[in-house]
Formats: structure tokens, C-alpha cells, sequence
């Protein structure tokens, strides 16, 4: 496998990253780098992580890297977390309120605990805090739930204080989007997968019409609800396929919906093949309704959609009988 750390790759640019991806010859990996600077998403952090820890490190090497871009790659933790020695040595600074490195959960019960230790890094404020442990606990729980990965979630975030905004990217090698919806509902391919998995009400435990109380299909419906409400890009790659929402203009009235192709999106297809999924989202603190107001937003529209489309399947089914 071999993967390339461009100079610049954030959610709203990331296709060219993701499109030069190579998947081939796995169990071993080479990741180079843009020569003179690093600014990259930690989306892009965690994959490389992701496809690094399914291989030996003797198998993994590091090619044209610069001494800038070592540097940023030891200090977010990629070589520590593979266990690829690095002579370099850093200073280390306070790292509160910047970033959270490079970060493998392999275990639901380290969750919690890797939460209530995030936050106090982030200096986050109560009302500030609440979407972001509540991201970061339902994309992860989605990796134990359905993925079935081999090496749990790999998670990395920054805090941007010029734009005040953090950045998250939550990854795994699991069985993917598509053979997770596939096993309950007929889908035709990875993007068709993808935005049934982003719709409110479906989820790949059951057919059932708003899931079970174990398993509602909230889940990325709402983290894409609340990176739209804020005006912030969210992104979800699996197989071949990756949706991106777009920014909602400042001059846009924000309105939430239940189907992801109705919002300002993009699509992209025939992308190199990931094993897994892959999830980023950025959320600016300064922006959106207080935190329960807007779950509460998201909510009635979640509610509105399933009672819509219950009442279609009862009415369509009715015509049979």
C-alpha cells in the first residue's frame, strides 16, 4: 500500500488525497510526504495510522520525508502508535487547546475514559464540549457496533484557534458501509450504502422503520445535522464511495433534511477501495444554537421523517391486500 501527505488536504479539498490512495499489496505500506510543509486534516492522520497498524512495522517505511514533516508526524504520535523508530527529537509544548494525537481505542470501556481525558486537552467549554463528546461517542460506538474492525477506531483532532474550530477524524478497517446495510436492506453499491447509512430511521440491525431502542439510525444523521447547522463540511468514505456535505452559505437559511442528496453535497465514486470507514467533520465552536436546543431541532426532524415514511410504506403496502 502506498499513501501520499500532500501539503494541503482539508475536508473541503481532500478528492485529490483520497483518489491517490493505493490499496494494493497490503501488509506492507509506504507513506512519503510533500517535501517542505505539512497542513492536513487529522482525517488524513488517522487513515494513515489505520493502514499502518495492519502491518509489521519492519514492513512500513517513510520515504522523502523532510525534517518539518517529521517533526509534525512525531509530535501528532503516527510513529509511536506504529512503532516505527525516529531519531528526531522534539520540544515538547503544551499541547491544551491544540490537538489530541493520533489515538487507537480498541476497547468500548476505553471510550469513556478517552473522553473525559479529551476534553480537559481541548479547554472546551461546558456548551462548547457537548458536540464534541457527542460525535466522538457515536462514531466510535458505530466502529463496535458494526464495523467488526480488527484494530478499533483510530482518532485524531485538532483545535484551530484562528478559525476556532475543531477538527475531527474517526477511522476503522471493518467489514464497511455497504456489508453493513446490505445485510438488512438492498443496496446497489457503496453510494447508495452510504446514504441510507446517513438517512434518519436506517440502520443495518433491521428493516424496521426508525431501528430498535438499541439502534435508532440517528446516528450520522445527526453529526451530519450538526456540521450542517453550523455551516461546516462533513465527509463519510467507505468501498469505493465518499459523500461530502458542503458549506451552507452565511446568506442560506440552514434547513435540516432527511435526505442527504436533497443538501448541498457532493459525490464522489470509483475511488481507490477502503476497507473500513472513514468519517471527518469539522464543527466551529462559536456558531449554532446551544447544544440541546439543537439536538432537539434535529430531533423533531428525525421524528417528522420516520412518521412521513411509515405512513408512505403502510399506504404503498395497503394497496396490496
Amino acid at each position: 500500500m502506498k499513501i501520499h501527505i500532500p501539503n494541503s488536504a482539508w475536508l473541503g479539498n481532500i478528492d485529490p488525497f483520497l483518489r491517490s490512495f493505493d490499496a494494493s499489496a497490503s501488509g506492507k505500506l509506504i507513506v512519503s510526504a510533500h517535501k517542505q510543509w505539512i497542513s492536513v486534516h487529522p482525517v488524513v492522520l488517522s487513515m494513515v495510522a489505520a493502514l499502518g497498524l495492519e502491518c509489521e512495522s519492519k514492513n512500513i517505511s517513510f520515504d522523502r520525508l523532510e525534517a518539518k514533516s517529521i517533526h509534525y508526524l512525531k509530535r501528532m504520535g503516527l510513529f509511536d502508535l506504529l512503532g516505527v523508530k525516529s531519531d528526531i527529537k522534539i520540544t515538547e509544548h503544551e499541547s491544551a487547546g491544540r490537538f489530541i494525537p493520533i489515538t487507537q481505542i480498541s476497547q468500548v470501556n476505553r471510550l469513556t475514559a478517552f473522553i473525559e481525558e479529551m476534553v480537559p486537552l481541548l479547554h472546551l467549554e461546558p456548551k462548547q464540549a457537548k458536540p464534541i463528546r457527542y460525535i466522538i461517542s457515536e462514531l466510535t460506538r458505530n466502529v463496535f457496533e458494526h464495523s467488526e474492525s480488527k484494530i478499533g477506531a483510530i482518532l485524531c483532532a485538532q483545535y484551530y484557534k484562528k478559525s476556532n474550530t475543531i477538527r475531527l477524524g474517526i477511522v476503522d478497517r471493518g467489514v464497511g458501509v455497504h456489508s453493513t446495510i446490505s445485510s438488512v436492506h438492498f443496496v446497489k453499491n457503496d453510494s447508495q450504502a452510504i446514504q441510507l447509512a446517513l438517512t434518519p430511521g436506517i440502520t443495518g440491525t433491521t428493516r424496521r422503520i426508525g431501528g430498535t431502542d438499541l439502534n435508532a439510525g440517528a446516528g450520522l444523521f445527526f453529526i451530519k445535522s450538526i456540521a450542517k447547522v453550523n455551516r461546516d463540511f462533513f465527509m463519510i468514505y467507505s468501498g469505493s464511495s465518499m459523500y461530502k456535505l458542503l458549506k451552507t452559505g452565511q446568506d442560506s437559511r440552514v434547513k435540516l433534511l432527511a435526505n442527504p442528496l436533497n443538501d448541498k453535497h457532493s459525490i464522489e465514486e470509483n475511488l481507490p477501495y477502503w476497507q473500513g470507514t472513514v468519517v471527518g467533520v469539522d464543527l466551529t465552536l462559536d456558531k449554532g444554537a446551544e447544544f440541546v436546543e439543537l439536538l432537539n431541532l434535529i430531533s423533531n426532524i428525525y421524528s417528522q421523517s420516520i412518521k412521513e415514511r411509515r405512513k408512505k410504506y403502510y399506504k404503498k403496502k395497503a394497496r396490496f391486500i
